[in-house]
């Protein structure tokens, strides 16, 4: 994920670079004598104190048992990233809401703007530590608050491409998931959601092994989201940009049609009813 820098005011992130610096003040270490306790560059340790770097789990881990600092620095770093995915969270939710168009690709779950609040949950559940469980709630009613975008009276164009492994993957019961796959057919009638199915017989595709959101303005620029294992990463450098739009093209190519789509989850809609 890109994280975002401070402006500076006293964040999570600034505060780590400035008690790391007290920390090894007080300890009556040199920067490079700290670098070589911990093993890493000195250079490592001044971009961090200078708030230009954040450290890694692992530096961070270091660093608390060799200034014998509590997990101090553990700790601040679970808050730099609690913080970014916040703010990120917040600059995602504005941009989509003034999106002209949402392409979206997803390998594993359906799309969330398709989520059923039902489905919505497992998805948000599944793999939540006991300290995030508090915030399940408000993920999910801003979920449900972005699912409007689709049935304003001017919604942008939205188009998906679904992996069949997501019509595949069960949750918890089969009614959570025949309730979701008859939202996604009725949705799918919409004018301006075109929802394919990339079928198991394509085999390879470009986009195996994440999700993908592309987000493109009424003035033509586009920025992405990608997803994958417990990371999330916005893109916005055109270059990078136009390489996953190509991702997503060639993906749209292997996809069924959009008739031949709404057969296939049919077709999965027929199993989970019997």
């Amino acid at each position: 994920m890109e994280l975002y820098k401070d402006d500076g005011k006293l964040t999570p992130r600034a505060l780590l670079g400035r008690r790391l610096r007290r920390a090894r003040e007080r300890a009556e270490l040199s920067q490079r004598a700290l670098a070589e306790l911990v093993g890493y560059p000195n250079t490592y340790i001044s971009r961090v104190e200078r708030n230009e770097q954040l450290p890694s789990e692992a530096l961070a881990q270091k660093l608390d048992k060799v200034l014998d600092a509590d997990d101090l620095f553990a700790e601040l770093l679970a808050l730099v990233h609690e913080a970014s995915i916040t703010r990120f969270t917040s600059d995602y939710v504005a941009k989509e809401a003034q999106a002209n168009r949402i392409e979206v690709f997803t390998s594993s779950v359906l799309p969330g703007l398709l989520q059923t609040p039902e489905y919505a949950r497992e998805t948000y559940a599944t793999g939540l530590s006991m300290k995030e469980l508090p915030a399940l709630e408000q993920h999910l009613s801003l979920r449900v608050q972005r699912q409007h975008l689709l049935l304003q009276d001017d919604p942008p164009l939205f188009w998906s491409i679904v992996d069949e492994a997501a019509l595949k993957r069960l949750p918890s019961t089969g009614s959570i998931m025949k309730a979701q796959l008859e939202r996604v057919l009725e949705l799918s009638e919409l004018p301006r959601v075109q929802v394919q199915i990339l079928p198991f017989a394509q085999a390879f595709h470009p986009m195996m092994g994440g999700s993908l959101t592309l987000l493109t303005m009424t003035d033509g620029t586009t920025s992405a989201l990608v997803e994958s294992f417990a990371t999330v990463e916005g893109i916005d450098a055109p270059q990078r940009v136009l390489d996953l739009q190509h991702r997503f093209d060639v993906a749209r190519a292997q996809a069924l049609p959009e008739a031949e789509s709404r057969d296939v989850i049919r077709q999965y809609l027929k199993e989970y009813t019997a």
